[in-house]
């Protein structure tokens, strides 16, 4: 059996060897992924633009003024001569945010009464209009104790703080996006690899009829299906260690836990990745069939119900039941428990069992039904 085994593993890594276009592909393609969603899919808000219409014109509104440009967050645009203007720069997006302080500002900062400062956000993409509101929501409360603590100072008394907030971020301190989404993306970049690799290279054995020759071999079904998995494991390995070596060197993507329990956990699921590959492969006869449908049963369950971008939490029930439809919903729990956290596996261990089960039930489908196709 391991000869036999051993034979399959040996074919297999010749035909890698023979195609080395897609050997480039294959390496090329996390670098692509990579890049494009380390850059380009980004929740982080910065260099936010900023437009002012100063009714006051005092040193207070300067002092704000001052204080938001300084932060990294804000860029101011323009200082605006007229209301008429606040429209064009908001219509024409020269400006995502405009600032109208009232001409009586400073008057009634130091009479005592409450002053209202206008923030006029440009809501057409509502998670960043959110984003900036509450930056400025928390750039105002900063300036407003401050002048508090003029205020009370100027009278001889302390200022007093009932609650004060002192907020602290585990795991994520920088609220970094790409930390968050490099999980999500070696997933995907992982199941993709192995499902399409794997399919395909059965489904060719079909279309050079060389499938034909294997059925009436001495090779069993099971040794098949192992001879095939071995070396597209393998593969898919080095393509994990690629990719999160990229990650660490150009955004500073770290592991925080266990590597023991980073590398079982990945086997496991490029095992649960390749049996799904493999039965694709036993109901697609052609090589573009195959990677249509794997494909399909790939990109979209993982991009849209793994909670790569969009939290399941937040999902209708029965999207939140369907979501266990792809085994990158489990692994990618699992991925920022070790990274991100850096926690064991007393945290993830039901996810380990259910990448198990996948592995289990579609490696057994596709047992049985190369056995009947052998029969056959």
């Amino acid at each position: 059996m391991l000869n036999r085994i051993y034979a399959i593993v040996k074919k297999e890594f010749r035909q890698i060897r023979r195609d080395p276009r897609t050997l480039l592909l294959i390496f090329i393609f996390p670098v692509f992924l990579l890049v494009l969603f380390g850059y380009a899919l980004n929740f982080d808000v910065k260099n936010i633009k900023v437009a002012v219409y100063d009714e006051d014109k005092s040193k207070d509104s300067r002092d704000f003024i001052n204080m938001l440009s300084s932060s990294d967050n804000f860029d101011i645009v323009a200082y605006l001569k007229n209301k008429n203007e606040i429209n064009t720069y908001l219509d024409e997006k020269l400006a995502q945010c405009v600032i109208v302080f009232p001409a009586d500002m400073s008057e009634r900062i130091y009479s005592g009464d409450k002053v209202k400062i206008q923030f006029l956000v440009d809501g057409v993409d509502g998670n960043t209009a959110t984003i900036i509101m509450n930056y400025m929501n928390a750039a105002t409360g900063f300036y407003s104790q401050r002048i508090s603590q003029v205020y009370f100072a100027k009278f001889g008394t302390n200022a007093f703080i009932p609650i004060n907030m002192q907020p602290a971020f585990w795991y994520n301190p920088d609220l970094n996006t790409t930390k968050f989404l490099i999980p999500g993306l070696l997933s995907m970049i992982l199941i993709l690899t192995a499902v399409i690799l794997t399919c395909l290279s059965i489904v060719k054995e079909k279309e050079h009829g060389s499938m034909e020759q294997i059925k009436v071999s001495p090779v069993g079904s099971l040794e098949l299906i192992i001879g095939k998995t071995i070396p597209y494991t393998i593969v898919a390995l080095m393509i994990a260690a690629f990719t999160l070596l990229l990650s660490n060197l150009v955004f500073g993507v770290q592991i925080k836990g266990s590597f023991a329990g980073l590398f079982f956990s990945t086997l496991i699921f490029l095992i649960a990745a390749l049996s799904i590959g493999i039965f694709i492969s036993t109901i697609a006869n052609s090589q573009q069939v195959a990677f249509q449908i794997a494909s399909l049963a790939t990109l979209l369950p993982t991009f849209m119900l793994s909670g790569f971008i969009f939290p399941i939490e937040s999902m209708p029930l029965a999207l939140q039941i369907l979501t266990n439809i792809t085994p990158a919903k489990f692994y990618i729990v699992i991925l920022r428990n070790i990274m991100i956290k850096g926690t064991g596996i007393e945290t993830y261990w039901t996810q380990m069992l259910a990448l198990i089960a996948f592995g289990v039930i579609f490696l057994g489908i596709a047992t049985l039904r190369t056995k009947m196709a052998k029969a056959e």
